[in-house]
């Protein structure tokens, strides 16, 4: 078996989960001929003056007072200090890097301000402490102790005609306030269609009603316009108790109303919106899942081809200097130490890729370091750093960089373990690499096949290389496509480049595991696989 297993760790500092919103209003409008294309990047303070990119909104084009539907996960300590910035951007190109867009402004504050104000709004400023026009950052916070979420299956029938002889619909759905009403999820844009089918989608309960089945919800249906000005086709109030009635043969029917068409002569409706499920679910935590007997099995892949240089030389990222220091080993003492934690036998596979190897000195991209393919384990992360010091004088580095076979030998393992229908492996690749990938769509079609599996990818990207490809994979504002045209179920990989965090192995390591705990959560929620020993985890309220 080809990845090290995992179970609970000792947990010893227990936090609170806040869910934070986000909204801004009256942003700086940098676009010329349209509105900006807000987005909002959040980042944490580890040390210093260090920050690393916690996560980001979606992009809304065309909006200066956005309203953002994906929201912040944080684990809030009371006792400790947690420096935040929010940070908004005007989007003005596709690549992920956010230092060639136009900054629209930032707020600098710590998540104590946050929970203890529920909503705090600020002006948003300028790098130079000037305000940034009369631009404000809303953040409401909201503590997450009610872990159901609501499954639907929603459709549309008879919507109005908006432009010509179709619309383009989308659907909001908004939670009641005390400040008025927040946005809790929108659908995707089901394009040229008047009777549209949306893709089956999931809203925290928390989110959508506060976990009160009878508190007022709004639906607005609205037809897209790529200028961001909306028009809306109608709209309707209800409650998860009416919405929960509705089944595939006799869906719940809502008619959408237009307030603006009211007056006129037998108007009846702009459209109906049919619920065909929607359905109360439980959903597990990560620590649900690990204190349940949920193994965490890591493999690494190291990058061998020659754009690393000779490692006997002191230019080479793969020469490790009297210290015993090199990106590459950096990357695997800062990502395994905290990962060796969630393994029980501290036993983790190893492989190299891009290099001409003995006997037969023939090009491989998925090789055991240790160069017993029978048992590719390494004992502990000190195992892994002796087995790669020890290969690299055998080893001829060549080319090309192809990551597809790595991704597909984990692959392999997630298969079987999904087979067996039980939340009781989940797979992390890590993978440490110099530069640009040469089978991107094979990887690209590896990644997109992976994300239907117990399976996450982690990236961090060594010395100066352009690494535009890598954050072209982690694709945190829209899902990755295969050349096929498949799309990914969910993103499941993290990019990082070593040279952002100068050194900081406690800063890597936050930066490239903060999505996992999520990624692990939710894809077994999402196939309603129970930890596997569910009577040591406490039963979701």
């Amino acid at each position: 078996m080809a990845s090290g297993g995992a179970s609970a760790p000792g947990v010893t500092q227990w936090a609170t989960k806040v869910e934070l919103t986000i909204s801004c209003d009256n942003l700086l409008d940098m676009d010329v001929f349209s509105k900006s294309d807000p987005l909002c990047a959040l980042y944490i303070n580890t040390s210093g003056s260090h920050w690393y990119e916690y996560g980001r909104t979606e992009m809304i084009l065309n909006c200066l007072n956005p309203k953002f539907a994906k929201k912040f996960v944080i684990d809030y300590y009371f006792e400790m200090v947690q420096k935040m910035k929010f940070c908004v951007y005007d989007i003005d190109n596709n690549t992920y890097d956010l230092s060639d867009d136009d900054f629209l402004g930032e707020l600098e504050c710590t998540l104590g301000q946050i929970v203890s104000s529920k909503q705090l709004t600020r002006s948003l400023l300028l790098t130079d402490k000037r305000p940034a026009g009369r631009g404000t950052i809303t953040i409401c916070a909201e503590e997450i102790t009610d872990t159901r979420v609501a499954d639907f299956e929603v459709s549309g029938c008879r919507m109005d005609k908006k432009y010509l002889w179709w619309s383009d619909p989308f659907l909001e759905f908004y939670k009641q306030t005390e400040t008025g009403w927040q946005l809790a999820h929108r659908t995707e844009v089901v394009y040229n269609n008047l009777n549209p089918i949306w893709r089956p989608f999931r809203i925290p309960m928390r989110s959508l009603c506060g976990g009160d089945v009878e508190k007022p919800i709004k639906v607005y249906c609205y037809d897209h316009r790529v200028s961001g000005s909306h028009d809306l086709i109608g709209s309707f109030q209800t409650t998860l108790a009416e919405l929960q009635v509705g089944t595939h043969v006799f869906p719940a029917e809502f008619e959408c109303i237009n307030p603006k068409k009211l007056k006129k002569k037998n108007y009846k409706n702009s459209g109906v919106i049919c619920v065909k499920r929607c359905q109360l679910v439980k959903d597990y935590t990560f620590l649900d899942y690990i204190m349940g007997g949920c193994q965490i099995n890591f493999t690494i892949a190291i990058d061998f081809t020659g754009s690393n240089g000779d490692p006997s030389s002191p230019r080479s990222l793969h020469y490790v200097n009297p210290d015993g220091y090199n990106e590459y080993l950096a990357a695997i003492w800062a990502v395994g130490n905290v990962i060796q934690d969630y393994d029980s036998t501290k036993m983790f596979p190893v492989f190299g890729f891009g290099a001409k190897i003995p006997p037969s000195w023939q090009v491989s991209h998925e090789f055991p370091i240790n160069f017993n393919p029978a048992n590719p384990f390494c004992a502990g992360i000190e195992g892994v750093v002796q087995a790669y010091q020890q290969c690299l004088p055998q080893l001829k580095l060549w080319g090309p960089t192809n990551f597809s076979p790595v991704i597909d030998h984990v692959t392999c393992f997630a298969k079987q373990a999904l087979r067996q229908n039980r939340a009781s492996q989940y797979f992390v690749l890590l993978i440490i690499t110099d530069g640009v990938i040469t089978d991107m769509d094979q990887t690209c079609a590896a990644i997109v096949e992976a994300s239907r599996l117990p399976m996450s990818i982690i990236i961090v990207g060594v010395g100066d290389a352009d690494f535009s490809a890598m954050e072209f994979l982690d694709s945190d504002d829209k899902l990755l496509r295969s050349p096929t045209g498949d799309t990914a179920a969910r993103d499941i990989v993290q990019f990082v480049p070593f040279r952002d965090f100068q050194g900081n192995s406690v800063a890597l390591a936050q930066n490239v595991l903060a999505e996992l705990p999520d990624q692990v959560s939710s894809f077994f929620n999402s196939y309603k696989l129970k930890p596997p020993n569910i009577s040591s985890v406490s039963e979701p309220s």
